[in-house]
């Protein structure tokens, strides 16, 4: 009977899964716009597939992997020897990983490609974007299954540099998104505080700042103490010094009277959180140096489940605070791309969304309040963001997820995954086009007096 029931209600949202986002014929769909809906949709697609690497990385399910072709092949004519799950075994997770984000890539990059130009949901290729979920997943799974099947070679090395260019615009958006959520956060507390007429949101503004400041005094500290050695890691504290100055430079901008004539909503808070943003990513690079003595990861054993890291082969754990850090701000920040749109015009241009107008926003409100738990079209007129764009991101998520689950290492021609140089100056040089393009929005309405930055 549980069977029967259970069969009755997939049967009633078989026309969610093949039909479009607004979904009349059935109420299995929340009441809600159809352009949230996909976007978390497609999100969901992603987070599956983050779901399905990281079980990868198990150490149980490396087994299972010996059986496919491009696992363990035979070199000059003998076997690979292989010694438990620490060299080979763990190898087979980060390839698994590759492929499993090269799956997700494709499968977004299509849609990307698909989607070029559509202008409202009544273009035909739109009810592709809001519809259809359950063919998109047939070929979301199809495209996963293929990609396990290609041949090895020199795939993981030329997969790795697109992972790295990909990861670093990735976090370049997410700095933009910081920086826009920081300037909207300021704003509406100032606001706040204007209408109420009360000095506590002052006080919250105050008390976050300092907290913010105060925790990245403490992980400036505690790279020089973990990650830097007297007479050694002269690269390591470089990076440290340099970042360090470069926030505060930015954050003496912040509050420089003319700068605050142009911008009265800007502030310490906004610049306290791209300080420690900033030292946070400082942190994942120096995650990465190859240096014994500069990186106390590569010199951690754990016992379910290691990788061969670095040029001499130090070992490393599967998943060490940075990745776990760094997975939970991308997950934050791919939901944010998802959900929101920015309060700036300028920020909306450039992410391709639409801040919706008040008179649409109250002709929505009237249809959700008649739409009694169905999704409706909110795009007839227009879309209000760019679908080719939104899959790019997703592309771009994906490369980065990838080079978060595998700790940025390189696989190279001996079976091991090699931690390198590359992915520390990658995230160093994300850091700095991060603090300066916080520190453009800062100076650019003195820069450009004629354009309106409000």
């Amino acid at each position: 009977m549980g069977a029967c029931l259970g069969a009755c209600s997939l049967l009633s949202c078989a026309s969610c899964l093949c039909g479009s986002a607004p979904c009349i014929l059935c109420s299995c769909c929340p009441c809600s716009h159809s352009s949230t809906l996909s976007r978390l949709i497609f999100t969901a697609f992603l987070f599956l597939g983050v779901l399905v690497s990281v079980i990868m990385l198990s150490p149980s399910v490396e087994s299972q992997l010996y059986k496919l072709p491009w696992v363990c092949e035979e070199v000059a004519g003998s076997p690979v020897v292989l010694q438990g799950p620490i060299d080979c075994g763990s190898l087979l997770g980060h390839r698994a990983v590759y492929r499993m984000c090269f799956a997700m890539a494709a499968f977004f990059f299509l849609f990307s490609l698909l989607m070029i130009c559509v202008r409202s949901s009544r273009d035909p290729r739109a009810a592709i974007q809001n519809g259809f979920w359950f063919f998109k997943f047939l070929v979301f799974v199809g495209i996963t299954v293929g990609a396990f099947y290609i041949p090895d070679g020199s795939f993981s090395n030329i997969w790795f540099y697109f992972g790295v260019v990909g990861s670093f615009v990735f976090l370049l958006i997410q700095l933009l998104l910081l920086i826009d959520f920081a300037h909207s956060w300021n704003q509406r507390w100032l606001n706040k505080a204007e209408k109420s007429d009360s000095r506590a949101w002052y006080a919250g503004l105050f008390f976050l700042t300092l907290l913010f400041y105060a925790l990245s005094v403490v992980a400036v500290a505690l790279l020089f103490i973990y990650y830097t050695q007297p007479g050694a890691c002269y690269e390591g504290k470089v990076f440290i010094s340099l970042n360090l100055i470069f926030c505060f430079c930015v954050s003496i901008v912040a509050v420089l009277p003319k700068v605050q004539d142009a911008q009265p909503n800007s502030g310490l808070l906004q610049a306290s959180v791209i300080t420690l943003y900033t030292m946070f990513v400082t942190w994942l690079a120096l995650s990465n140096v190859p240096d014994q003595k500069c990186n106390p990861n590569l010199l951690t054993l754990f016992g379910n489940g290691t990788v061969l890291a670095g040029p001499e082969g130090y070992e490393t754990q599967w998943w060490d605070a940075p990745s776990i850090v760094g997975l939970i701000v991308f997950i934050l920040c791919t939901l944010f791309i998802s959900l929101r749109s920015s309060d700036h015009r300028q920020v909306n241009s450039l992410m391709q969304t639409e801040e919706c107008p008040p008179v649409l926003e109250a002709t929505q409100q009237q249809q959700v309040a008649v739409c009694e738990g169905r999704a409706f079209d909110n795009e007839q007129d227009s879309v209000t963001y760019s679908y080719s764009f939104f899959h790019f991101c997703l592309v771009l998520a994906s490369l980065h997820v990838m080079m978060t689950l595998t700790n940025w290492y390189r696989p190279s021609e001996t079976r091991k995954m090699i931690s390198t140089w590359t992915a520390v100056w990658v995230k160093i040089c994300a850091s700095w086009a991060g603090l300066l393009l916080y520190l453009w929005t800062l100076v650019a309405p003195l820069l450009l007096p004629n354009r309106d930055f409000s």
